[in-house]
C-alpha cells in the first residue's frame, strides 16, 4: 500500500476517535476514525507481502509494523489488539478462483430475468438450478463434540474401496422444490433421463431454464438433441476431440428445457450448492454406514425427499429468500446491464 508509510507532519495531533480525554490516541491525523484507518490497512493485507520486500507470503504482526510506521507501535501484541478493534482477525482462507468469463455480468443479468419471468407466470416458466454432486462409501471429517485432552471423535471407514455414487438434481427458485437422480455414474443417457424426470416434474411449463455450470456433458451434441432448440447466445466450448453435430443414436425429445450456463469458475453463483453443503452437514460428515451403501444412499434419498414438495426455509438456506435479488452484489454495483429477453 503506497500511503502506508506515512510518517506525521509535525506540529499535527493524534487523532483520539472519540475516546475519552486522556486515552492514547488510536491513527496519525492522516487517518480521523477506525473505519478510515481499517481502509487505509485492508489494502495491504491483500497485497503481496514480496512486493514490499518481506521474504513471506503471509503477513504477520511485526512486518505489518515495519511497513506501517504511521501506527507508532513498538510492540506485536500493541498491533494485535490495535486490528481487534478495527475488525481485523487472523482467519482461516479459503479457495478462490476468479472468473475469466468475459460474459460473466451478463450471464448473471439474465438468470436475473428469467428468475423475474418465472414470478410473473409460474405455470409457464420455471428455473431450476441443476448441479451434480458426488459423495463417497468412507465418511468425511468434519468436528464433533468429544471429551477434552487427546480423544477425537472418530469417522470410522471402510475396508473396502472408497467408491463414489452421483447425484443429479435441480432447485426451484421459487419453491424450493428439489428433483433429483442418484447413479454410480452420470453417463450422457442417464442425463437425458433426469431430464425426462425434470420435464416430467413441470408437465405444464413452456420453458424451464436448468441454471448449470459449463460442465461440457451438459451441452454434449447428444444431449442437445434432446431438448428444444437452444436460445443461450454464448459459445459453447466442447472438448477438442468430441463430436459436434449429435449421433443420432438420441431420441428427438424436444423437451422444453433451456441448458442455461453459469459464468465459468464461479460455483458461487449457483445456490444448489448449499444444498449439498447442508447433506454434507446433516448426513455424511461421519456417517456410519461406510459398509452398508445401500443404507447410505437411502439416507441420502431420504435427505433429498424431503423438499420433493418445496421448503421457503431450503430457500432462504440456500440464499434464495428474495430470488429477484440474486446476484444483487455483481450486479446492482453496475450502471448499466442489456440482459436478453426471456
Amino acid at each position: 500500500m503506497a500511503g502506508c508509510a506515512v510518517t506525521k507532519p509535525r506540529g499535527s495531533r493524534a487523532c483520539w476517535c472519540g475516546r475519552a480525554a486522556g486515552a492514547s490516541p488510536l491513527f496519525p491525523p492522516r487517518y480521523p476514525d477506525a473505519e478510515r484507518a481499517r481502509d487505509a490497512l485492508l489494502p495491504l493485507l491483500h497485497a503481496d507481502p514480496r512486493a514490499y520486500g518481506e521474504e513471506r507470503t503471509r503477513w504477520t504482526l511485526a512486518s505489518l509494523r515495519r511497513q506501517c510506521p504511521w501506527l507508532r507501535l513498538h510492540s506485536d501484541g500493541g498491533l494485535s489488539r490495535l486490528l481487534r478493534r478495527l475488525g481485523i482477525a487472523y482467519k482461516r482462507a479459503r479457495w478462490h478462483v476468479h472468473s475469466p468469463d468475459p460474459d460473466y455480468l451478463a450471464k448473471l443479468a439474465t438468470i436475473r430475468v428469467h428468475l423475474r419471468c418465472a414470478r410473473a407466470d409460474p405455470e409457464a416458466t420455471v428455473v431450476l438450478f441443476q448441479d451434480e454432486f458426488s459423495y463417497y462409501r468412507q465418511p468425511t471429517l468434519a468436528p464433533a463434540y468429544e471429551q477434552r485432552g487427546h480423544v477425537q471423535p472418530l469417522a470410522e471407514l471402510s475396508h473396502g474401496s472408497n467408491i463414489a455414487w452421483r447425484v443429479a438434481g435441480a432447485l426451484d427458485a421459487w419453491t424450493g422444490r428439489a428433483v433429483y437422480t442418484q447413479r454410480q455414474q452420470l453417463r450422457l443417457r442417464y442425463l437425458i433421463a433426469f431430464y425426462r424426470q425434470v420435464r416430467e416434474a413441470y408437465p405444464q411449463a413452456k420453458t424451464i431454464y436448468l441454471v448449470q455450470d459449463s460442465w461440457p456433458l451438459h451441452f454434449h451434441p447428444d444431449v442437445l438433441a434432446a431438448l428444444e432448440p437452444q436460445r443461450q447466445p454464448w459459445p459453447i466450448h466442447l472438448p477438442p476431440h468430441w463430436p459436434r453435430e449429435p449421433s443420432g443414436l438420441t431420441p428427438e425429445l424436444n423437451l422444453p428445457l433451456q441448458a442455461w450456463p453459469l459464468p465459468t469458475y464461479a460455483a458461487w453463483a449457483n445456490p444448489i450448492e448449499k444444498l449439498w453443503r447442508q447433506l454434507k452437514q446433516e448426513v455424511l460428515h461421519l456417517h456410519r454406514w461406510a459398509d452398508d451403501r445401500p443404507g447410505l444412499r437411502e439416507q441420502v434419498a431420504h435427505f433429498l425427499d424431503r423438499f420433493g414438495e418445496g421448503s421457503p426455509d431450503l430457500l432462504r438456506y440456500v440464499g434464495l429468500g428474495d430470488p429477484e435479488q440474486l446476484y444483487h452484489g455483481a450486479l446492482d454495483a453496475i450502471a448499466e446491464v442489456q440482459p436478453l429477453r426471456c
